[in-house]
């Protein structure tokens, strides 16, 4: 057990957590600042996640931050187009439009499933305007 935390990296932890953070922070700004939606937010997260990840630039968050970068939204759209790109190579056109369903497909059962639960348990009201 000793030699377990012997081996972890603190400082990529603290960068995972400061840029992981950064990016919630953002979005809560957005939330409480801005008339756009949850739903909205979403939406520009993923898609930045994907702009940036389809130009080879969120790689460097990601080879920074590791798990900071990958597993907020933004992370969710750099998934989607790093598997899209590698199956445009494997398998031409066709793969744009199946390698980010098959790269994310963990994802996106995830969230389907917790959800669903978390619809269960909760009672979601609308956004003033």
């Amino acid at each position: 057990m000793q030699e377990f935390f012997q081996n972890i990296n603190y400082m990529h932890i603290l960068y995972a957590f400061l840029v992981g953070g950064a990016i919630c922070i953002i979005g809560q700004i957005l939330i409480d600042k801005t008339k756009l939606t949850p739903a909205r937010i979403l939406v520009i997260f993923v898609t930045l996640g994907a702009i940036l990840g389809g130009l080879g630039i969120y790689q460097y968050l990601v080879d920074f931050a590791g798990a900071g970068a990958t597993v907020p939204l933004t992370g969710f759209g750099y998934n989607l187009a790093k598997g899209a790109k590698e199956a445009v190579d494997q398998y031409g056109l066709v793969g744009a439009f199946i390698g980010g369903t098959k790269a994310a497909a963990g994802g996106i059962a995830a969230a389907i499933f917790f959800g669903y639960i978390a619809s269960l348990i909760s009672k979601p009201k609308m956004k003033k305007q």
